[in-house]
């Protein structure tokens, strides 16, 4: 992260470094254009003369301090400033009659250089701060300013917080771009993933589940189960659920979730999208369906719930027979994440749950109900004989996130 913001500070400010460097030599050379061509004008001109000396030697020694942001550091900006704010104090020193004829002071324009700096490193706020020091000494030094020098400090304040802020923009604009260009890189991985998949692995699953069931016995069961992996993956492969390197990692055994950043600046919370934890179970016997928009869920509650889901879908391989059919629906709402896990199968006898609990049969009432209750959620299981079972699962997203 910090490398791809050095990168774009670098792109989007490296003209106002060239151009500030370029300013603070035309400015320079212009004060001392000023001081050579006016020199009656000074009452003690050896004080102008050395000041505008280490002025210009500091200017083209310190280049190089402003040709980036990584070289232009806090030191050096209370050090350039503090030169320009000593110029414009020494300023009736070396001129008596600059406090009644409101004339310029020694540094001239080249302050503004000092408060630029400040705008292009740091955004308007540093620019408020020291155009803030400048109008102070601009006014210590006309003793009685007068409406011009007000005029001058507004005009120098409001151009430089303005100029920060337009800083502050271009870098938000291209940290956006960047951003948009690496979904784009990411999204293309995806899809030449997805193509190298269809092309090899599909096939051979295909493959698998035609050659074990001509060839029947055991091979038959192995085909069968080549062809609910190869459904799943199938459903992965289309809902855009394939993993990329940028965009995924795991945080249960076997499960590819993918991450999602919260936001720029970016030291937010990580979250997961439940989908990817959920389509896995989607196969020949298992039906999953998913809202069109990512459901982003702090880990640990994505990985409760789609255990949950994992111990509702055993129970229906356990209970509701071999030919069983079930649905995995998704819900997500503002305030709360929904998963409703339904079988068609023969449905539970009324107090069969109390009698496996006083068995120490606890699947529902922990792996279940357990996990849920910890999220500070529920889990509701509505059974009715002959008509199959449905377990609603649900979790407040405030309780979740804490």
């Amino acid at each position: 992260m910090a490398k791809r913001e050095r990168v774009v500070r670098m792109s989007v400010e490296q003209p106002l470094w060239r151009a500030l460097m370029a300013y603070r030599v035309l400015t320079m050379v212009y004060a001392d254009l000023l001081f050579v061509f006016t020199p009656d004008k000074f009452e003690r001109p050896w004080v102008a003369a050395a000041f505008l000396a280490v002025m210009s030697v500091w200017t083209l020694a310190t280049l190089p301090w402003v040709s980036s942001a990584t070289r232009c550091t806090k030191r050096f900006l209370g050090a350039d400033l503090t030169i320009a704010l000593t110029g414009i104090l020494l300023t009736p020193l070396a001129d008596f009659q600059a406090q009644q004829v409101d004339g310029p002071t020694l540094p001239t324009i080249w302050t503004a250089g000092s408060v630029l700096a400040f705008a292009i490193k740091g955004g308007w706020r540093w620019a408020g701060f020291a155009s803030s020091f400048v109008a102070v000494a601009n006014i210590i030094e006309r003793g009685e300013p007068s409406r011009d020098t007000f005029h001058n400090v507004l005009l120098v304040w409001v151009a430089s917080i303005a100029i920060g802020y337009v800083v502050e923009v271009a870098r938000a604009s291209e940290r956006t771009l960047a951003r948009a260009l690496e979904i784009e890189a990411a999204t293309r991985e995806r899809e030449r993933l997805a193509r190298d998949i269809h092309d090899s692995v599909l096939q051979v699953l295909a493959m698998v589940q035609r050659r074990g069931t001509a060839l029947g016995g055991e091979a038959a069961e192995l085909g069968r189960m080549a062809g609910e992996q190869e459904i799943a993956l199938r459903t992965l492969v289309s809902s855009g659920l394939v993993p990329t390197p940028h965009t995924s990692e795991d945080i249960t055994e076997g499960a590819v979730v993918r991450a999602v950043e919260d936001d720029d600046t970016s030291d937010g919370p990580r979250q997961y999208d439940l989908r990817s934890l959920l389509a896995q179970h989607a196969g020949s016997r298992v039906t999953f369906s998913e809202p069109g928009a990512p459901v982003l869920l702090p880990p640990p509650a994505a990985a409760e719930l789609a255990a949950a889901v994992s111990a509702a879908l055993d129970n229906v391989s356990r209970h509701a027979g071999e030919d069983a059919q079930a649905w995995i629906l998704v819900e997500d709402w503002p305030d709360e994440v929904i998963v409703t896990v339904r079988d068609d199968g023969p449905g539970i006898p009324e107090g069969r749950l109390a009698q496996a609990e006083g068995e120490g049969r606890l699947g529902v009432a922990l792996s279940i109900r357990g996990r849920l209750r910890d999220l500070g959620g529920s889990a509701e299981l509505i059974s009715v004989p002959g008509q199959g079972t449905e377990v609603e699962l649900k979790v407040p997203r405030g309780k979740a996130g804490r």
